[in-house]
C-alpha cells in the first residue's frame, strides 16, 4: 500500500490506529509451505475496499468472496479489533481465508507480540506483515540493523507459536543506504530465512527497485506477495501498467516458496470492488 487520503485515512495513520485485542484459545497451527501442484490462491488486501468497509465491513467480507477470491489480508478490523471471534465467523461463513494482516510495528514488541499472536491464531491467520516502519529508523545500516534485531526476535517469537511475521515494501525502502545496498536489503540480509520477504511489485517498481531480482535474491521467502501494477493510466487495473505479471507468478511460484497472492487496488476507491473484479480476472486468466 502507498500512503493516499481521499478522505479517508493515510496509510500511516490507518496502520497507526489499529488494535488487536488479547484473544481467547488459540486456533490449530498453520504452517507455511509453498505451494505445490496447483494454483497459488488469491487474495484481496482489505485496504482496498477501505470506503465500502468504513460503511459496512461485514459487506465487504462478503463481498471479497461474491467477487471471487480465496481468502483476505487485514489493515486494521472495522469495529471488531476486540472481537476476533467474530472477525473468524464472518471468514468461515464467507467461505474464506484469513491470507494475513498488515499489523503495526508496535504490535510486534516483546510487550504486544503474544496478545497479536493470540488475535491471529484466533483468525486462523499464518501472517503477521508489518506494513510500515518510520523511514527514520531505516535511513542508515545500523538502524537497519536495529530494526532487524527486534524483527528477529518477533519473528523467533511467532515461529514458536506456528506463525510467521514479514515485512511490507513501500517505495522508500529501495533506497540505497550501504554502498550498493538499499534498506530493503540490508533488513532482509539480517533477518532468518523464515521472515516473510512481502514484496509489492508496485511499490518496489515505484521506490526504483527490481522486485523480481529480489524474489531470486531471497528464495522460499516470499511467503505471500502483493500484486499490485504500476504506472499506465489513472486507476490502471493489472495488464494496464509495467509489471510483468506472467513473469512475477513464474518466480513466486519456482523460487519465492509463495503461498498466497494478495492483490491490491488502492487508486480508484469509488470504483474498488470492479476494479479488483478485474484485476483478479487478469491474474486468473494467466
Amino acid at each position: 500500500m502507498k500512503k493516499t487520503r481521499e478522505g479517508m485515512h493515510t496509510r500511516r495513520e490507518f496502520v497507526r490506529n489499529m488494535g488487536l485485542a488479547c484473544a481467547g484459545l488459540a486456533a490449530p497451527r498453520v504452517s507455511a509451505g509453498a505451494v505445490v501442484g496447483k494454483k497459488i490462491p488469491v487474495g484481496i488486501q482489505l485496504y482496498s475496499f477501505r470506503k465500502q468497509a468504513a460503511r459496512d465491513y461485514p459487506g465487504v467480507i462478503r463481498k471479497a468472496a461474491e467477487l471471487g477470491f480465496q481468502g483476505v489480508e487485514f489493515a486494521g478490523y472495522g469495529p471488531y479489533g476486540e472481537k476476533p471471534g467474530e472477525l473468524r465467523k464472518m471468514l468461515d461463513d464467507a467461505g474464506l481465508k484469513a491470507f494475513g494482516t498488515h499489523t503495526g510495528y508496535n504490535l510486534v514488541m516483546p510487550d504486544t507480540i503474544q496478545k497479536t499472536i493470540a488475535f491471529h491464531k484466533t483468525i486462523g491467520c499464518p501472517y503477521i506483515i508489518v506494513p510500515w516502519i518510520d523511514p527514520k529508523q531505516m535511513e542508515s545500516k545500523d538502524a537497519c540493523l536495529k530494526v532487524a534485531e527486534i524483527l528477529t526476535r518477533a519473528s523467533e517469537t511467532a515461529q514458536a507459536a506456528g506463525l510467521h511475521v514479514g515485512y511490507h515494501a513501500h517505495g522508500g525502502d529501495f533506497k540505497k543506504i550501504d554502498g550498493g545496498l538499499t534498506a530493503w536489503e540490508v533488513l532482509f540480509d539480517h533477518t532468518p530465512q523464515a521472515f516473510v520477504h512481502q514484496i509489492d511489485f508496485g511499490n518496489c517498481l515505484g521506490g526504483g527497485g527490481d522486485p523480481y531480482k529480489l524474489i531470486e535474491r531471497y528464495p522460499g521467502r516470499s511467503f505471500s506477495v502483493h500484486l499490485k501494477e504500476h504506472g499506465g493510466p489513472k486507476g490502471a487495473v493489472f495488464g494496464q501498467g509495467t509489471v510483468d505479471f506472467k513473469r512475477a507468478m513464474a518466480l513466486c511460484k519456482k523460487v519465492g516458496g509463495t503461498t498466497c497472492y494478495i492483490i491490491e487496488h488502492e487508486d480508484d476507491p469509488d470504483n474498488a470492488f470492479e476494479a479488483a473484479r478485474r484485476c483478479l480476472a487478469y491474474v486468473n486468466a494467466l
